[in-house]
């Protein structure tokens, strides 16, 4: 997993870039077996045990069994192989292997050692070179973000954006032009990431993570949510023995430059905008301990939306306005937890993480008529949130004597608050008006795990069950001054429960020619929304299923480089609590979003076939996919006949489709300079369909069937150069797409940076900048009942980094 970044023109043509897709590779495997006699079934213990090139018959690695008769040779890459097996008063005996990639654990079975000679029938576990970038699986895309030169210093959701087949639209992660996606923290899902949104990772510091999985089609060892896949964000930490860490400092300045003047009237938008990010990391392990601690602070200015839009009603009215909004985010992160092993066999790790997300947003809204010669409305806001994040986990590994033979338990609590408080000013031409609201919501969640893992002689069986249960009281308060638009009668409580058992099961198996990965989900889901009674549109809702999520993966290797992938499953999108709250939220005066408690999940079914072929230092993969989507959620702006205000509210829209393809390709020229090419073609269809908006009053929409194909290119370049110095160019373009009513713009953008490894390998020096060009905009036509919008949004998207880190 890899990302990023930095710096001007003329560092761009003195310094081409090099994009790195530095990629999770096959690790080597371990190889199990237990040595018997033949007659009795009684084991030997220590017998001589030999691994040679299949080859050469060249000498590999060796061992001896222990007084259980059980072997175990571990580190053994991928390739054809000899086994010999042998013992004082036994003939020896010999197999030949092929090892393969599916599992990190192989069991070869018994050998039964006897005293007359014979044949033994050939085994093989074949197996392929390792690659990076796509696993041999091709189920997963691994980037190590440390080598992401051009955006060291950023995000994690900046991280993303240059990593092939992803794109950032409105805050949100795309995978081939869905936003559907699960992001997970080490493996888990947790509230700074969202139970089933993407919040909060543009506040994550890619300073603390080590890389980035995308998992496109996940077994069924995973939950079942998220249609188009699912990305995992792995923290770093280090097992290193003895006292060890890394600190860290970076900064930087965004919106050096005005891209548009304000509309008359406005305070100004934030220029120069500072970052700052000090990190630490520290590690002790000592014996059977290791006792980790990593923290991170980030203070950051954002010129976060600077929106131009234009409206036009049927009616011939027209209106001008801007939306322009400050940021000031600071965001504090405290992850640690100690690993206790008191044996080979067992294992106990408890952790901790704790967050603090604090962001102010400083708001302007005015709205003009169709030549700007009269401003109609001034709407001014403050918005203070604080969101707290706890969560506690611990996992207990028993390891069987047969290696990778594993029963692992887990559970993790997270707690979640969100305080918000919105203070705004209605200033029209008669009068101005003061008006707030505030928001608290507490999310409990709680998760209990249990996975077993069982080598087998050609791959190895998965089990495992999960238990859920969230809870997310909300209340909310409105406080109307003179003339408010706000609906006061929309406020009070809501309670939102969810629980979700599950079980698994997952056989994976593999010859020298085939993998075969087939697995069933079955989950069981009841949801309930407790509204409050008083409320003047919504009652208390729920839904539940009970649905079994299939996954299959079917490889045929045509030889060691070249290989075909088959993949199917099924998933669901439940709607987030978010999507279901009832009470109206005034981003901006005309424009309000509301929660629908009657949504429900949206299911998916998808077929994707895998190409994959492998050369010296490259490789060229493949695919084709197809997504039918059943109950698609989206958001849908409807205007209450006259009243301008758009009402945007979540619905079920019946079905959609995503189909395309994508192509990466990934190599190595010379030893000082690789790259990567990818490029994603899709087509996003929407069947026609009615829906209606029932607040403020119920108001019908229709939209007739819609199709457009969409894709984008990127390209990253990555040139290692004497004196321990990288240099990485990263370019992007976003072809137009379509979004719920209507379709965005194209997009392009181009990051550069440079890092120097100094002090003996010990510190690192980096410079970078994101959108360097300053060309990323966001230009959107949005079609409703009675209106027409296009707007362009100007926000900050040019940032300059530095940064230094040392390891100790």
């Amino acid at each position: 997993m890899k990302n990023y970044i930095r710096i001007l023109r003329l560092f761009c043509l003195a310094l081409f870039l090099c994009p790195e897709d530095a990629e999770g590779q096959e690790k080597p495997i371990t190889l199990s077996g237990q040595i018997r006699d033949a007659k009795n079934k009684n084991t030997l213990p220590f017998g001589n045990i030999q691994l040679k090139k299949g080859t050469d018959t060249k000498f590999i690695l060796g061992t001896v069994s222990n007084e259980q008769g059980r072997f175990t040779l571990k580190d053994v890459p991928s390739g054809e192989y000899i086994l010999e097996v042998s013992m004082v008063g036994y003939q020896r005996i010999s197999k030949t292997f092929s090892v393969g990639i599916l599992s990190p654990f192989l069991d070869l079975g018994n050998f039964d050692l006897i005293e007359d000679p014979q044949t033994l029938q050939t085994i093989e576990i074949k197996g392929t070179s390792t690659s990076e970038g796509i696993s041999n699986k091709m189920d997963k895309k691994s980037y190590d973000i440390t080598k992401n030169t051009s955006q060291l210093g950023g995000s994690v959701l900046q991280a993303m954006q240059n990593l092939p087949g992803v794109t950032i639209q409105d805050g949100k992660v795309q995978l081939r032009g869905n936003d559907k996606v699960a992001v997970l923290i080490d493996g888990k899902q947790n509230a700074i990431t969202g139970f089933g949104s993407q919040t909060g990772l543009d506040n994550i510091p890619a300073s603390s993570i080590e890389r980035i999985e995308i998992i496109a089609n996940p077994s069924s060892k995973f939950d079942a949510s998220g249609n188009a896949g699912i990305i995992n964000i792995i923290y770093k930490k280090n097992n290193q023995e003895g006292l060890n860490g890394k600190v860290g400092f970076n900064s930087g300045l965004g919106s050096l430059w005005l891209r548009k003047e304000n509309l008359p009237g406005i305070s100004p938008q934030y220029q120069a905008t500072p970052k700052l990010n000090p990190s630490l990391s520290l590690n002790y392990k000592k014996n059977k301990t290791n006792i980790f601690l990593q923290a991170d602070y980030l203070y950051s200015q954002t010129l976060n939306k600077n929106e131009f839009s234009q409206r036009i009603f049927d009616s011939g009215m027209v209106l001008n306005q801007q939306v322009k909004r400050n940021r000031t985010t600071t965001f504090t992160t405290v992850k640690t937890g100690v690993d206790y092993n008191p044996d080979e066999h067992n294992s106990l790790t408890v952790s901790a993480f704790f967050n603090r997300e604090k962001i102010i947003d400083l708001g302007d809204i005015p709205y003009f008529n169709g030549d700007y010669t009269v401003r109609n409305r001034l709407w001014q806001f403050v918005e203070d949130e604080v969101k707290y994040t706890a969560t506690g986990s611990a996992v207990y590994q028993h390891k069987f004597a047969q290696p990778g033979h594993t029963l692992t338990t887990g559970f993790n609590y997270t707690w979640h608050r969100e305080d918000e408080k919105y203070n705004f000013t209605n200033i029209l031409p008669t009068f101005s008006g003061e008006d707030a609201f505030k928001l608290l919501s507490d999310e409990h969640v709680s998760d209990l795990t249990i996975d077993y893992v069982k080598p087998m002689k050609h791959g190895r069986i998965e089990a495992g069950l999960k238990y859920r249960y969230r809870n997310i009281p909300t209340n909310m308060q409105f406080f109307a001054g003179l003339n408010s638009p706000i609906d006061v009668n929309a406020g009070g409580w809501a309670d939102y429960s969810e629980h979700i058992p599950a079980v698994y099961g997952n056989y994976i198996y593999e010859t020298p020619k085939i993998e075969l990965e087939a697995g069933l989900r079955m989950e069981y889901a009841n949801i309930y929304y407790d509204v409050n009674p008083d409320h003047n549109t919504y009652k208390s809702d729920g839904y539940d299923y009970l649905r079994p999520f299939p996954n299959l993966r079917f490889a045929y290797k045509i030889n060691t480089d070249n290989r075909i992938t088959f993949f199917y499953n099924q998933r669901v999108d439940r709607p987030n609590e978010v999507d279901i709250r009832i009470f109206p939220k005034y981003d901006e005066p005309e424009l309000l979003k509301v929660g629908n408690p009657t949504l429900r999940p949206q299911f998916t079914t998808s077929l994707e076939l895998g190409y994959k072929y492998n050369w010296d230092k490259g490789y060229l993969y493949g695919s084709a996919f197809h997504k039918i989507i059943s109950g698609t959620i989206t958001r849908i702006a409807t205007q209450v006949p006259g009243n301008t205000i758009l009402y945007n509210i979540f619905q079920n829209a019946g079905k959609s489709y995503n189909s395309g393809g994508e192509l990466l390709w990934q190599q190595q020229l010379k030893a000082w300079f690789s790259f990567n090419l990818s490029g994603t073609v899709y087509q996003n269809t929407i069947d026609a369909f009615s829906v209606e908006n029932r607040y403020p009053v119920p108001t019908q929409y229709s939209m007739t069937k819609e199709s457009l194909v969409s894709g984008n290119v990127k390209f990253n370049a990555q040139f290692k150069l004497k004196g321990d110095t990288d240099i990485q160019l990263s370019m992007a373009y976003l072809a137009p797409d379509i979004i719920p009513q209507g379709k965005i713009g194209s997009r392009f953008s181009t990051d550069l940076g440079i890092k120097k490894q100094i002090q003996k390998g010990k510190g690192e020096l980096f410079l970078n900048g994101n959108d360097i060009f300053n060309t990323l905009k966001i230009k959107k036509e949005i079609t409703g009942n009675g209106f027409r919008l296009n707007s362009t949004d100007y926000y900050e998207t040019q940032v300059f980094r530095m940064g230094y880190s040392y390891k100790f």
